[in-house]
């Protein structure tokens, strides 16, 4: 009954016409005698190591999908997936500002995958305690921010209370900053700014009123989120002046092409006072993103050398099982069958093998992921992993892929060593102990 599957996916299109070959690697397949032995023992290893290839290119693909997308939320929720600032703005926070032209802003949000658009300010500074001192950037928003990235990350408390009318003194901040400082939920927060010309700081007093942890230490350490209209009034700007937009689209594989097109719209409203520049999140932070491109090419060498150990572990034991079968490949010689016929046979036979390998590989690797996925038993360091555990995506074309190219490898990998069986003697072979 296990092997029926097997069956069914090789059965002939006219269920009249007999497939000799097909039939004859049935018998071999499916023969209790062929369980014992040192034969049996070599194919068992080259079906294990089917198995467990596909088990670590299952895992292997799913982790890296599941770490380039949670790296890539966390950096786009502090980020957005586009800035649009001002052309003078140089790598700092210290930056430029614009005008807020609404007319501009629906133009960007009218297109095809943009979802949100929302204004933003920022502004470098320092908080002080009595036993430490920090460095933060002060990233000012407004009432119409996108939440939900801080609100899935959220530890303690709550999001700012922000207004249209009047400004407010809430922040949050990282649980990185409130360790290392030693502050709590409505802890006062003080901070010190300081701006070209001035003989002293600024400095403002803020209540915390929610602590957040992204893992992403790098960031976790940099921002503070609070009013935008604290971030004006620091800056010495108008009320209708901002560091720039971000921008928010439904889909990351379409960064290029919705780069091109608000790229076109920045250029179309340029004018002499007023000059925008649009930079995607990959741009602004191409060594991570770089990083992360590099990933890919160590799965692939994964997955070349482990398709590499099992279609090799699968040569050496149809080698084996022609040489087990020497005698019932001269009979059929004999009889008259075709050598191409014959190879038949053992590529049909290596087939059952590999699906049979391909099932144990396919509960093992989506069993493992399964469990990792509902339990995160498997740990990180954030330090070094940006994640505080292995994180898993499913993506079940890949998967179906990662099958029938396996299959498809080993199998053709097969059919050189095949040619072996034309080099067989009839005669020998019948006499053959």
């Amino acid at each position: 009954m296990i092997h029926s599957w097997y069956y069914f996916l090789f059965l002939p299109e006219n269920k009249n016409t007999l497939n000799t070959e097909l039939f004859i690697a049935r018998r071999v397949f499916s023969q209790k005698g062929n369980k014992k032995g040192i034969a049996s023992k070599i194919v068992s290893i080259a079906v294990a190591s089917i198995s467990l290839g596909l088990a670590i290119m299952i895992i292997s693909v799913s982790v890296l999908l599941g770490f380039k997308k949670e790296v890539r939320e966390k950096v786009i929720g502090f980020g957005a997936h586009f800035q649009i600032v001002n052309y003078d703005t140089n790598s700092s926070y210290e930056t430029q500002p614009i005008t807020i032209d609404s007319s501009l802003s629906d133009e960007f949000l009218n297109l095809e995958h943009v979802k949100h658009i929302q204004k933003f300010a920022t502004k470098p500074g320092i908080i002080k305690t009595e036993e430490a001192i920090h460095g933060i950037v002060l990233k000012g928003v407004d009432e119409n921010y996108e939440w939900s990235f801080f609100q899935k990350n959220m530890i303690e408390g709550k999001i700012p209370q922000l207004f249209p009318s009047k400004k407010s003194n809430e922040v949050l901040v990282s649980q990185k900053v409130a360790k290392l400082l030693k502050l709590d939920v409505n802890d006062k927060l003080y901070c010190y700014f300081y701006n070209e010309g001035d003989s002293k700081p600024r400095s403002r007093r803020f209540t915390i009123s929610g602590i957040y942890s992204s893992s992403f230490n790098e960031f976790d350490e940099l921002f503070v989120l609070g009013d935008i209209k604290q971030v004006k009034q620091l800056n010495g700007w108008h009320s209708s002046e901002i560091s720039g937009y971000e921008i928010l689209i439904d889909d990351f594989k379409l960064l290029e092409e919705v780069f091109i097109q608000l790229r076109e719209i920045a250029l179309f409203n340029a004018s002499e006072s007023s000059i925008l520049r649009v930079y995607s999140i990959v741009k602004k932070y191409p060594m991570l993103f770089d990083w992360l491109s590099v990933l890919d090419l160590n799965v692939w060498v994964l997955m070349v050398l482990m398709i590499a150990v099992a279609g090799i572990n699968m040569i050496s034991g149809l080698l084996i099982v022609i040489i087990e079968r020497t005698r019932m490949i001269g009979t059929l010689k004999a009889m008259g069958y075709p050598n191409i016929k014959i190879r038949k046979v053992f590529l049909y036979l290596s087939a059952f093998l590999s699906l049979r390998g391909l099932l144990w590989g396919n509960l093992i690797g989506i069993g493992f992921c399964i469990f990792q996925y509902t339990t995160g038993i498997l740990t990180l360091d954030p330090v070094s992993y940006y994640l505080d555990t292995v994180p898993i995506v499913f993506n079940f074309p890949y998967i179906i892929l990662l099958n029938v190219g396996t299959l498809l490898a080993i199998v053709a990998m097969i059919i050189l060593p095949s040619i072996f069986i034309s080099k067989i003697s009839p005669v020998d072979a019948i006499s053959f102990e």
